[in-house]
């Protein structure tokens, strides 16, 4: 029997308070998505070819997998770490795409598909415990783990639904952002172990990482400090690290604060 992989720490987060954040977040965004008329669905996002009705099917599928993956077979064991999923996620782009418009297409009413989706996330919570493990892109997790992915995808596109619809102010939710936040700033952790350089996210978040001598007391010699969102775009290749510090987005002190070579997370 194969050993089973080393996994790395992940910060624990309570299960109610992570369903909460993704029903809240993906609310805002349903509740948005009503009043879009059919050319403001049509408009062009920055993610590639897709338009605004392709991602509003997207996000539906956020909570959809939840159900998808309930559906398959249970894993034998949890092979995989919530901080395995950000940089996992990619393989799975291409199919993500194609069925993303698969389903724009098929659900012209796009408010009914997401009163669906929900329906069908807060019955399969109801159903399985936290525990119930779950065959993703990342390795099994287990349920509760997961769902703390989705409050990655729906904040990350809440604002890529912003970015794309002019004058669209969809909220983030408060647990959401921050859940979403911390996962990203633990996966940098782990991507790039180490206590040279600490990275600050208030009031959401703060990180040791990069190989090197690691302070002890006082003020660390590398430091980089940013809010929440920018933080998110820049884990997501929503935003480039040079850019954002040349905007002072960011800002990044001491020889081994640059974290371009690091990011995006996302992959």
């Amino acid at each position: 029997m194969s050993p089973v992989k080393k996994r790395a720490r992940s910060r624990t987060y309570d299960p109610d308070r992570t369903r909460g954040a993704v029903l809240a977040q993906f609310g805002h965004v349903r509740d948005a998505v009503r009043a879009l008329t059919a050319e403001q669905l049509a408009l062009p996002t920055r993610l590639g070819d897709w338009t605004v009705r392709d991602l509003v099917a997207h996000v539906g599928m956020a909570l959809s997998a939840v159900g998808r993956l309930l559906g398959e077979p249970e894993p034998a064991r949890q092979d995989g770490s919530l901080l395995d999923w950000p940089s996992a996620i990619g393989a799975d782009a291409p199919a993500i795409a194609a069925h993303a418009r698969e389903l724009a297409e098929r659900n012209p009413d796009l408010g009914a598909y997401l009163d669906a989706a929900e329906r069908d996330f807060t019955a399969a919570l109801a159903a399985h415990p936290g525990t119930r493990l779950l065959g993703t892109s990342a390795g099994a997790l287990p349920l509760a783990d997961y769902v703390v992915t989705r409050t990655v995808e729906l904040v990350v596109h809440t604002d890529d639904l912003n970015a794309a619809v002019p004058g669209l102010d969809i909220p983030h939710d408060r647990q959401a952002l921050a859940a979403a936040t911390r996962l990203l700033a633990d996966a940098l952790a782990a991507k790039a172990p180490g206590g040279s350089t600490e990275v600050r996210i208030p009031p959401y978040a703060v990180v040791q990482c990069v190989e090197g001598p690691r302070h002890t007391r006082g003020t660390p010699p590398n430091v980089v400090e940013t809010d929440p969102l920018t933080w998110v775009r820049l884990a997501t290749g929503r935003l480039a690290w040079r850019d954002a510090v040349e905007s002072a987005q960011v800002s990044a002190s001491g020889q081994r604060a640059d974290l371009g070579g690091l990011l995006p997370l996302l992959s």
